[in-house]
């Protein structure tokens, strides 16, 4: 190859990685990083707002979720789960929540009964992106929890989590518990009927929500 070659290759190489870095560099700008949670201590008050899920319908409020998450936790958690309510609900009930319990954390398992209802999916977004960002709003740190999506083969025993809780954890860069009432509500074991858990399955909803926490950084092993 003669010099001049040469030179025409090494500038033509040389652009190629300034091209390839600066491509690297506008596709990193549309990626958030992930969400880095601050450690709550134990004896932290901790808001688990919700429904009857959160609430433990189908089961004693000694076997309900909060109730043993506290207990695997060392936190203070409030159990703000009231049976029935819809996202707009809960919206409204938490400012008093957040003034009345001043909340390190707050655990947001909120939808199910909008899904039931069939209430606008649009409206149901918002509700729970406005929850996040009032409880962030506050000084809290946000754990969003996935609620299954209503289907035919839900029906069947066949659950997943519907997809705006991913979208919404993501927009929001706050960690997410994924497939925890998936996993509980599709295995007729731990169902106390066809839409809440039994006290076997909040135990177990508890133990992986802890599990998710402490990978999300939130609480040491």
């Amino acid at each position: 190859m003669s010099a001049l070659n040469r030179r025409a290759f090494v500038r033509q190489m040389a652009g190629g990685v300034v091209a390839t870095s600066l491509l690297a560099a506008i596709a990193g700008c549309g990626r958030k990083q992930a969400a880095r949670a601050q450690l709550v201590p134990a004896g932290s008050t901790v808001l688990a707002l919700g429904d009857s899920l959160t609430y433990g319908t189908g089961a004693s409020p000694e076997t309900a979720y909060p109730t043993v998450l506290a207990e695997l936790s060392g936190w203070n958690v409030v159990n703000a789960g009231v049976s029935g309510n819809t996202s707009a609900q809960a919206l409204e009930r938490l400012p008093g929540l957040l003034a009345e319990h001043q909340p390190k954390l707050v655990i947001v398992s909120i939808g199910g009964n909008d899904f039931l209802r069939q209430l606008p999916e649009a409206d149901t977004r918002a509700n729970i992106i406005a929850i996040c960002r009032q409880a962030l709003g506050s000084g809290a740190q946000v754990l969003l929890v996935a609620v299954p999506k209503v289907s035919m083969v839900a029906a069947l025993g066949q659950m997943s989590d519907h997809p705006l809780y991913a979208d919404i954890a993501a927009e929001l860069n706050v960690p997410l518990q994924r497939e925890g009432w998936s996993k509980v509500l599709c295995d007729s074991k731990l169902r106390s009927d066809a839409v809440h858990a039994n006290a076997q399955g909040y135990a177990q909803f508890a133990h992986s929500l802890h599990s998710t926490v402490v990978a999300a950084g939130l609480l040491r092993q």
